[in-house]
C-alpha cells in the first residue's frame, strides 16, 4: 500500500498566502473566495489555482492510500467543473458572465444564522444605499468585501442595499423577499434571475430604479457587474434572459405603499405649503431625512405642513443648484423625482453650495415650468429656449426659426444640448427641466 508521506514530492506547492494556519476573519474569508474563484484562465487568482490543486493531489494521495487507485484517476474525478465559456465579445454590461460568491457574514466572517430576517428599510434608503456605490465605482470581485462589509458581487449589492447582516446569493435573496407582478414594480424591488444550469456563475441580480417611460419597456436599473457598480436605463426585463427574470419586493420594506403616500408619481404642488396635512408631506419629510435634512426636524417629520419642511426642501433644492423659483422650498415634480429616485447631491453642510446669483449679473430667466413645453406648446418661452440653444450651439436640427411654436426640431436641439451634459435616458429626453434651463442659460 502507498503512504501518503512517499508522495511528498508530488505535494510541492508554491507559497499560497493567506497562511493556511491563520485563524482570523479576514484569513478565512480570502481562503474561502479563493477556494471558489474562476480558473485562472478565465481571470482567477493563481493562489486560487494553487488551493484548488492541493486540495486535489490530497484527495489523490488519500484515494490511492485507501482503495489502491491512481492518483491520476481520483485528481480527476475531484477537480471542479469548469466555469462558464467566455463571453462573445459583446459588452459585460448586456451579457453579465459574472460568478458570485457564497452566504457569507460581513467582512468575510462565518455567515450567521441564516433564517430570513429583514430588517426595516424604506425604499428611499435602498435607492440611495445604491448610488453609493455607484459614486464611489464599485470595482466587481466576488472574493473582496468593500469598506461597509459587503461582498462585491451582485448579490453582495443587493444584501447592501437591503441592509441585510450578510452577503446572500441570488437563491437565498428571495428569502428575504415576496414576489411581485412587473405591473407592481417600484423604486427599490429587484429583478433575479437564477441560472439552473450555472447558479453561480450565470445568475444575475438588479435593483428596479424606475420606469423611464410610459410604455414601461426600459427602465433604471442599479447594478453590480463587471467591471463595477452602475446605473444605466435598461430594456425590461434586462439585455439578456429578459424572460426569465422574477420581479420581488423586500419583505423589511417600510414607508412603502401601504401608508398611503405614492411612491412612484408626483402628486401635484398642491399637496404642499402652509395648511397642507396629509400623508405625502410626511414622504416628503422622510425623503428629505435620506438626504441629509434630518437636522430641520426637531421632530417628525409628519404629515402638517410646517417650517422645517421648506427648509429642508430649499436646502435639497439649492444642493442641486437651483436657485430663484425653482429653490422656494414648494417640491415640484423634479424635486420629487430626485429625492424619490436617489438623484442628485445630498444636503450636507460640509459641502460648499454654488454661490448664489447676484443681481444685474447676468442671472438666468427662471424656468417657467415644463408645461410651457412639448407637443402643443405655443409662446414666448419655447422661442426664448430655441434662441438660447442657437447662441450655445445647438441649433442644428432647425430648418426654420427657432419660434414660438414646439416643434420636433426644438426636442432634438435640447436632446442634443441634455446629451452633451453626459445625460441619458429619461435625463436627456427632449424636454428641459430646472437644470437643463439653468445649465442652458448660465
Amino acid at each position: 500500500m502507498t503512504r501518503i508521506d512517499q508522495l511528498s514530492p508530488l505535494l510541492e506547492f508554491d507559497e499560497v498566502e493567506p497562511d493556511e494556519d491563520c485563524i482570523c476573519g479576514g484569513c478565512r474569508a480570502r481562503r474561502r473566495a479563493r477556494l471558489h474563484a474562476a480558473p485562472v484562465h478565465e481571470g482567477g487568482h493563481a493562489a486560487a489555482r494553487s488551493l484548488r490543486r492541493r486540495a486535489a493531489v490530497l484527495m489523490a494521495a488519500v484515494g490511492t492510500a485507501i482503495g489502491g487507485g491512481t492518483a491520476v484517476a481520483v485528481a480527476a474525478a475531484t477537480a471542479p467543473a469548469p466555469g462558464p465559456a467566455p463571453g462573445d465579445g459583446s459588452s459585460t454590461t448586456q451579457t453579465p458572465q459574472n460568478p458570485q460568491g457564497e452566504v457569507s457574514g460581513l467582512y468575510g466572517d462565518d455567515a450567521p444564522d441564516q433564517r430570513a430576517f429583514a430588517p426595516p428599510v424604506t425604499r428611499a434608503q435602498i435607492i440611495q444605499r445604491a448610488q453609493t456605490w455607484v459614486d464611489q465605482k464599485v470595482p466587481y470581485s466576488m472574493g473582496r468585501y468593500w469598506s461597509d462589509g459587503y461582498r462585491q458581487d451582485c448579490s453582495g449589492f443587493v444584501s447592501m442595499a437591503w441592509g441585510l447582516g450578510s452577503s446572500q446569493t441570488t437563491w437565498t435573496l428571495p428569502n428575504f423577499a415576496e414576489r411581485i407582478a412587473k405591473a407592481d414594480l417600484q423604486p427599490g424591488d429587484v429583478l433575479i434571475y437564477n441560472n439552473p444550469a450555472n447558479p453561480q456563475a450565470g445568475s444575475h441580480v438588479i435593483v428596479f430604479g424606475g420606469w423611464t417611460d410610459a410604455t414601461r419597456t426600459r427602465y433604471l436599473a442599479y447594478e453590480q457587474t463587471s467591471p463595477g457598480a452602475k446605473k444605466q436605463p435598461t430594456p425590461y426585463a434586462y439585455w439578456s434572459n429578459s424572460g426569465s427574470y422574477v420581479p420581488y419586493r423586500y419583505l423589511g420594506l417600510s414607508g412603502s405603499s401601504n401608508d398611503g403616500a405614492p411612491t412612484t408619481g408626483f402628486p401635484g404642488a398642491d399637496k404642499f405649503g402652509p395648511g397642507a396635512n396629509n400623508t405625502y408631506v410626511t414622504k416628503l419629510g422622510q425623503m428629505l431625512v435620506q438626504r441629509g435634512g434630518a437636522r430641520f426636524y426637531a421632530e417628525g417629520p409628519g404629515p402638517q405642513w410646517g417650517e422645517a419642511d421648506r427648509k429642508a426642501t430649499e436646502a435639497f433644492q439649492l444642493a442641486q443648484g437651483w436657485r430663484g423659483a425653482e429653490a422656494d422650498g414648494i417640491p415640484g415634480k423634479d424635486t420629487w423625482d430626485f429625492l424619490l429616485n436617489g438623484k442628485g447631491r445630498t444636503i450636507d453642510a460640509g459641502t460648499p453650495l454654488p454661490p448664489p446669483v447676484q443681481p444685474g449679473t447676468g442671472a438666468p430667466p427662471t424656468f417657467p415650468g415644463a408645461d410651457k413645453f412639448g407637443p402643443g406648446a405655443d409662446n414666448d418661452h419655447v422661442r426664448q429656449l430655441g434662441e438660447q440653444l442657437v447662441r450655445k450651439g445647438y441649433g442644428g436640427a432647425y430648418t426654420t426659426g427657432p419660434g414660438p411654436q414646439w416643434s420636433e426640431s426644438d426636442q432634438r436641439n435640447v436632446q442634443a444640448f441634455q446629451q452633451a451634459q453626459g445625460w441619458s435616458g429619461a435625463d436627456a429626453d427632449g424636454y428641459p427641466g430646472p437644470e437643463t434651463w439653468l445649465r442652458l442659460f448660465s
